[in-house]
C-alpha cells in the first residue's frame, strides 16, 4: 500500500517503513507526524481519490533533523569589478513512515 502526501509545498509518494526527505517540520527525534494532506492512496489493483479519503490517516516519526550540503549562489556583473559568492545549506526533516490507514 502506498500514499502520495503534500508537505512543504511538495507531494511525495511514500509507502510504510520507508524514509524520506522533507521540508523541515517542527518536532525532536522520536516525536510522532501526522500528515493532514493525503492526496491518494492505492494499492496493486486499486487507488483511492478525493472524498474517499476523509478519514484517511498517514503517520510517522521523526528521524534526524539535519542541512544539506552547502550550495553557492554567485552574482557577477562583467566589466564592473562586481562579483558576490553566498551559501546557503537548506534544513530539512528525515521522517520514517510508520501507518497508512485508508
Amino acid at each position: 500500500m502506498y500514499a502520495v502526501i503534500m508537505t512543504g509545498g511538495k507531494q511525495y509518494k511514500v509507502a510504510v517503513d520507508e524514509e524520506i526527505f522533507i521540508e523541515k517540520l517542527e518536532g525532536e527525534q522520536g516525536d510522532k507526524v501526522k500528515f493532514d494532506q493525503i492526496l491518494a492512496i492505492g494499492d496493486d489493483e486499486t487507488i483511492r481519490v478525493g472524498d474517499d479519503l476523509k478519514k484517511a490517516k498517514v503517520e510517522g516519526e521523526i528521524v534526524k533533523q539535519g542541512k544539506n550540503k552547502k550550495i553557492y549562489i554567485i552574482k557577477h556583473k562583467a566589466k564592473k569589478g562586481y562579483r558576490r559568492k553566498k551559501g546557503h545549506r537548506q534544513p530539512y526533516t528525515k521522517v520514517r513512515i510508520k501507518t497508512i490507514k485508508a
